[in-house]
């Protein structure tokens, strides 16, 4: 969430700042602003709401200089307003800030105490109170930035401008990720490679804890103990940080439509001659339990998975939500193993899941879309799903590329476990190749969703019931459809309705079925059948087989071609999401970028 760039350049800032804001909007935000040094004079200008109203203040506003600072902010301390709004500025300090200052209050009451007091609700105008603080003291911009880290408890990401200090950006890094550019006599900060994207494709990565001293000369890094620091510069792929929408209305339509091919990518990388084709030294065979820990749709992934590995594998799982696991403080095995899902490898609650697990002394394997994250960085071992960039903030085609490489983990814990003889894997592995062409069959739905969307979109509340594995994908489908038509959705195990939700079922609630004709189809049909009985709308998805055997009597159903049994969770999630982006777009929605949600969390 949030997004930092930060510019040391040789032309005007100000509409580069501005772009380069435009490319990480996926991530979610409520207000924007730019601060500059022009003529050694630092200035700001500020906006609530998307980035067109920063940019139309800037046309009657203009903001000069060629050094500068760009923020959009997601609020969690104090309302979207303008005051609230990022550059923070304090005297000659201007400041950027992705996370939370948690001791913000105890420094007020400090700052107060020297005469200095707060103009906004924010825990970031803290960390420009202090650090102007320390300029007052006599100290210079890199010491009182220096001596302002020192004394912060949290998470954050942060970017500091200096009036009279055209040449110079200080960057800290610690739980929220930050990214230096590399230039002709240029520098370039950012929150995340996609910004930096137009201008350079030599990027270096702060570490845990760096912090650094940007001029247009390079970078001088220094460690959380304050030691000079060598970080890797990297070349990035720019072809990989191309976000456009090629044509679609949005970017969830477009990644909707990409699934196909980036989960035939994602198994071709996988599945090669037969075979699977993981890395070597990747042994499920002396592992007694798995621990899975995710958030938000990462964690449905992993619920699916679980269903997976202990069916396939008869490996015991446990599953978490990032954000409670260490809280409880789980006892772990010795030597265990702990697997992480995250679409964009900052999520703060898994990172800091991870970092728990790994102080258990526990094995860490991390699926992640982005190889250069910090959890992918952080992992014994990172699988990376293949999905591209993803910028609609409701997930698509990271959902099912998790799910390609979760299934192809389950497989080979497996064949590891003495489980799965070669010629059920082969059949396995041709299962997992018909999954995109088979997508494409249930992507020709579209129009026909489009239609019952409609109707589901004057409902007020939705409910969503599978069996076995297809619970998880009716949480998921209950998820899509709240994160972007806001209407309230919930997911249930089919066996659980009749202890307590189906209260809720009227002849105003649709009811989605989640049905393949697998083994538990009938059960699933009984529960259906006492919605029914009582009124509800039932939206049945099956196949042919599952249609013919039970579609009498339900408002409305959706034909998917038969699938391979345990990895239909991965074919039905193409009409779970249709679902909520036409009934979105029914009610006329923000597809993309919904209210109030933000792409990548990287707070607690």
């Amino acid at each position: 969430m949030c997004g930092i760039i930060g510019i040391l350049g040789n032309h005007e800032v100000a509409p580069l700042l501005v772009e380069s804001l435009k490319r990480l909007e996926y991530r979610g935000y409520d207000s924007a602003g730019i601060a500059t040094v022009n003529s050694g004079r630092l200035d700001r200008r500020r906006a609530v709401g998307k980035l067109a109203n920063l940019s139309d203040l800037l046309v009657h506003e203009p903001l000069p200089g060629k050094a500068g600072i760009g923020h959009t902010r997601w609020a969690t301390h104090g309302a979207a307003n303008e005051g609230n709004a990022h550059p923070h500025r304090s005297g000659p300090v201007a400041v950027v800030h992705n996370g939370i200052i948690e001791n913000y209050r105890d420094l007020r009451a400090e700052l107060a105490a020297a005469g200095l007091h707060p103009e906004t609700e924010t825990d970031t105008e803290t960390v420009a109170l202090l650090a102007r603080l320390y300029m007052d003291s006599g100290m210079s911009a890199r010491e009182a930035a220096a001596a302002t880290l020192s004394r912060l408890t949290g998470a954050f990401a942060l970017l500091f401008l200096f009036d009279g200090e055209p040449d110079l950006l200080i960057a800290a890094r610690k739980g929220s990720p930050l990214a230096i550019g590399h230039g002709s006599g240029e520098m370039f900060v950012g929150s995340d490679a996609i910004a930096l994207a137009p201008f350079t494709d030599a990027i270096t990565y702060l570490d845990e804890g760096d912090h650094a001293f940007v001029s247009r000369a390079g970078a001088e890094i220094f460690d959380a103990q304050g030691r000079r620091a060598n970080r890797e510069m990297q070349r990035i792929d720019l072809g990989q940080t191309r976000v456009e929408k090629a044509g679609y209305k949005h970017f969830m339509a477009k990644e909707i439509a990409e699934q196909p091919a980036v989960l035939g990518d994602a198994l071709a990388h996988y599945l090669q001659g037969g075979k699977l084709n993981l890395p070597e030294g990747l042994d499920f065979s002396g592992t007694e339990r798995l621990t899975l820990v995710a958030c938000g749709t990462a964690y449905y992934a992993c619920s699916v998975a679980k269903y997976w590995f202990e069916a396939l594998a008869g490996l015991a799982c446990e599953i978490d939500v990032a954000s409670e696991f260490r809280y409880r403080e789980p006892p772990l095995p010795k030597g265990g193993m702990a697997l992480f899902v995250s679409q964009s490898g900052e999520t703060a609650d898994t990172l800091a899941a991870l970092r728990y697990c790994k102080a258990q002394e526990q094995r860490i394997v991390a699926v992640v879309n982005v190889a250069s994250s910090s959890i992918a960085r952080e992992a014994d071992l990172a699988l990376p799903i293949m999905a591209g960039i993803e910028v609609g903030v409701a997930s698509t085609k990271a959902f099912t590329c998790q799910l390609a490489v979760l299934a192809v983990l389950a497989l080979k814990a497996g064949v590891d476990r003495g489980r799965i003889a070669p010629e059920a894997l082969a059949g396995h592995i041709a299962a997992l190749k018909s999954l995109p062409g088979l997508m494409n069959q249930a992507l020709a739905l579209s129009s026909e969703i489009a239609g019952l969307a409609e109707r589901i979109a004057e409902a007020q509340d939705v409910l969503f019931l599978g069996r076995g594995p297809m619970y998880p994908l009716a949480l998921e489908g209950a998820l899509k459809l709240k994160e972007i038509s806001y209407i309230h959705a919930e997911g249930y195990a089919s066996g659980e309705l009749k202890h307590g939700p189906i209260a809720l079922v009227d002849r105003l609630v649709p009811v989605v079925v989640m049905a393949p004709h697998d083994r538990l189809f009938d059960k699933t049909v009984s529960n259906m059948q006492e919605v029914m009985a009582r009124h509800g709308q039932v939206l049945l998805v099956s196949d042919a087989a599952g249609l013919q055997a039970a579609s009498a009597g339900v408002w409305a159903s959706l034909k998917l071609p038969q699938v391979a049994e345990p990895f239909a969770p991965i074919l039905y999630a193409i009409p779970a999401q249709l679902l909520a982006y036409h009934t979105a777009i029914a009610k006329g929605t923000d597809v993309d970028q919904p209210r109030n949600l933000a792409k990548s969390v990287t707070v607690e």
